[in-house]
């Protein structure tokens, strides 16, 4: 029961009856008031409807509770709390976009605040693809006018190009920049920064050009890696040394194998032509070194007949298999037995004269030969590991053999009794070595290092480039241009004073796809390629290289 504003008892009606999970005691007669926003919007309305009737108007009302006891409500409290509560729903009102986007998923135990959620994500994930696109186009439009003004296309620079991952890394950049500050302006500044030093790169990509390429020719034919390609002077041929013990020459204008020697049973691993006769010089695995004739029939065969149905056929074949290759089984001579070397021959050269030649080999040793009798005149001695090249000066008496031992050894036979001079400037295979025109020697290496020499003064290089890759057979061309070929494919151009000019495309159109194991320079200006390659890809390339001057 309790006391109306007279005095007298009412009874309590069932909406006021305390909640059943609100704890009360009677017999304790302990206040109880009810916290929740409904009961103070109830208070509210019966403290309006009770103090207009009040006489005097009082400031407090009495409630009754089960326990007899009574709480006393101040009418400044429930003014405080309505105003409490309509700022709370200003405050709603500008946070309503914030709240229906970012309302977390369950929040109100239903689905409903989800798919705000999940549009509004959806909306900045989608301006986020659009700037990408913006990006993008932005960039190939600009790549595009690069080309236009360069005046060349992009497939016939062999500089040095903007690697790709460079632009995953500036596309990357920007990935971060847009995640960390979403609708941040100071995102999108950092992007184009990023993107004009992307673009500075590929301006002096162009800046660094002076030489074009392209992969103008292949000769295919060859089983097994080729070791060597070789070129002849005044003629239109090369001939190659492969591992699927033959040699070749092939017709440079027309790509076509005109003459195969198959007298070795080794790996045939060199193959040098002779400056003024038809005759090859060849080393091979089966520790003998032949000379052979390489005259060649330049008229194309004619197509062959068709005389059964199984011919037809293999129609389909291509028409370069069935072309006539001559063959060949018998060298002019053989330079091996009593002397000889007792390994494989790794490499063999003509000296000035060609009276004579020099052979290098695994057996650690070099022989030089004399061509008329076949008989070996001096055993080159010293090294300590096994031979991997040895080279001959195209006008004087000089020989130089490399080793794996880390060193290359000088030879001067101008006198009777022959010199020798060492040279440690390596510090790992030495791979190659070459005579140029102006008496310099360029050294190649699996220290990923070539070096250039003054043969009037070895005591130190006079140039060192660095590179990427272990460096194999290096050429050097009339005009003082190092070809270097390398293990990761690549084949680089330098000058004899260190300096880069160019790197061969290497697509997948151009470019050899294993180990480049040799290149070679032709000084035939008819020929429609100037650079051959060889490698482990079964496959020999013709280049055409637009070269600089010889004063540049």
């Amino acid at each position: 029961m309790a006391l109306d504003l007279l005095g007298r008892k009412m009874p309590l009606d069932t909406a006021s009856k305390q909640p059943p999970d609100t704890p009360a005691s009677a017999g304790t007669g302990s206040v109880t008031t009810s916290s929740s926003s409904a009961a103070v919007a109830a208070v509210a309305a019966a403290a309006t409807s009770t103090t207009s009737s009040m006489a005097g108007g009082g400031s407090s009302m009495a409630m009754g509770t089960p326990g007899g006891a009574s709480t006393v409500v101040n009418a400044s409290t429930i003014a405080s709390a309505l105003t409490g509560k309509q700022s709370n729903a200003k405050r709603s009102l500008k946070l309503s976009s914030l709240t229906e986007d970012l309302k977390p998923i369950g929040l109100a135990g239903t689905g409903s605040g989800e798919e705000p959620f999940r549009a509004r994500l959806h909306d900045l994930f989608s301006q986020i693809e659009k700037e990408f696109e913006v990006l993008y186009f932005e960039n190939v439009a600009l790549r595009e006018k690069l080309d236009a003004i360069a005046g060349t296309p992009r497939d016939s620079m062999i500089d040095e190009k903007v690697p790709m991952q460079d632009t995953f890394e500036v596309d990357g950049a920007i990935n971060k920049s847009f995640k960390s500050k979403l609708g941040s302006a100071g995102s999108k500044v950092k992007a184009g920064h990023k993107l004009r030093a992307q673009t500075s790169r590929i301006v002096s990509s162009f800046k660094a050009q002076s030489v074009v390429s392209s992969m103008v020719r292949e000769f295919c034919g060859h089983k097994d890696g080729v070791w060597q390609v070789s070129t002849k002077v005044g003629q239109p041929i090369i001939g190659t040394a492969s591992a699927d013990h033959t040699a070749c020459i092939w017709g440079i204008d027309t790509g076509r194998c005109l003459l195969q020697y198959q007298g070795h049973s080794g790996s045939v691993n060199s193959i040098r032509f002779h400056p003024t006769r038809d005759i090859v010089l060849t080393g091979s695995g089966d520790a003998t070194a032949h000379i052979w004739q390489a005259a060649v029939n330049w008229e194309v065969p004619a197509r062959k007949g068709h005389s059964s149905e199984e011919e037809l056929e293999d129609e389909d074949e291509p028409y370069i298999e069935r072309e006539r290759t001559d063959l060949l089984r018998t060298p002019l001579c053989e330079f091996s037995g009593q002397g000889g070397h007792t390994s494989v021959v790794v490499a063999a050269d003509w000296l000035p004269g060609c009276d004579q030649i020099i052979t290098g080999s695994w057996d650690r040793t070099a022989i030089l030969w004399d061509v008329e009798t076949r008989q070996p005149l001096h055993t080159l001695a010293g090294h300590d590991d096994e031979l991997t090249t040895t080279t001959a000066h195209i006008s004087h008496r000089l020989v130089v053999t490399t080793s794996r031992d880390s060193t290359f050894r000088l030879w001067d036979f101008r006198d009777q009794t022959p010199a020798v001079s060492v040279f440690q400037g390596h510090t790992e295979n030495v791979t190659s070595t070459v005579f140029t025109r102006d008496d310099k020697l360029v050294s190649g290496s699996d220290d990923r290092s070539v070096k250039i020499w003054e043969l009037r003064n070895m005591r130190s290089a006079l140039t060192t480039i660095r590179s990427d890759s272990a460096v194999n057979r290096v050429a050097v061309s009339a005009t003082g241009v190092i070809a270097i070929p390398h293990d990761n494919r690549h084949i680089r151009l330098f000058d004899l004073n260190g300096q880069r000019i160019a790197r061969l495309p290497r697509t997948s159109r151009q470019g050899h796809r294993r180990m480049v194991s040799s290149v070679a320079w032709t000084e035939s200006i008819s020929s429609t390629c100037n650079l051959f390659s060889c490698g482990f890809d079964r496959r020999v390339l013709g280049w055409c290289v637009s070269l600089p001057p010889k004063d540049n």
